[in-house]
């Protein structure tokens, strides 16, 4: 029995993934991460470092880490790629004066080793705003024909409505246990 057997065979007894949630600062990852967790998005404050929730989705664990966005922390990200299953990018769909920065980053981290696998979730976040670039737009402003080393999947969403955020997860899990149980 081969390692990655050993391992498919803990993680299916575990049922649990590591999802990490990324983009540029005011994407709204925090207040998707409250959504995900049922919480109050009332009051909701820039993320300094980064914010845990587990949470139960369809009988898997999940352990999302949302990570602050800003530019200096941006070189931190790296230290929460280990065991990442699934990356999350949000994608402030009507800030299109900072879209460049999106992409280049967006990027910068699917040409990353420790990421190499990991299923990709791009949600267009703020689609309930005036000018907010629609689902097509914000493929061909990121560049998504581009990233051919993974499974990824852009939905349009909206943070505050909460629309198509279960749609969302509900890929994700479903791509990763694609790869992650499957049988022997």
């Amino acid at each position: 029995m081969g390692l990655l057997t050993i391992i498919r065979k803990m993680k299916q007894r575990e049922k649990e993934m590591r999802i990490l949630m990324l983009g540029l600062d005011n994407a709204g990852k925090t207040t998707i991460l409250k959504r995900f967790n049922g919480e109050s998005i009332d009051s909701v404050s820039p993320t300094l470092g980064f914010n845990i929730k587990t949470f139960e989705f369809k009988g898997v664990m999940l352990n999302v880490w949302d990570v602050g966005g800003q530019k200096s922390l941006r070189s931190y990200w790296r230290n929460y790629f280990e065991a990442t299953e699934g990356l999350i990018w949000v994608v402030d769909s009507a800030d299109k004066r900072r879209l460049d920065d999106c992409r280049r980053e967006l990027h910068e981290l699917v040409n990353t080793e420790k990421l190499f696998g990991a299923s990709l979730l791009i949600l267009a976040n703020k689609q309930d705003l005036a000018g907010a670039l629609s689902v097509e737009e914000i493929k061909e402003v990121l560049e998504l024909e581009k990233i051919s080393n993974r499974q990824w999947n852009v939905l349009s969403c909206s943070a505050m409505s909460g629309e198509n955020l279960l749609e969302g997860i509900d890929w994700l899990v479903s791509d990763i246990g694609a790869r992650m149980f499957m049988p022997d």
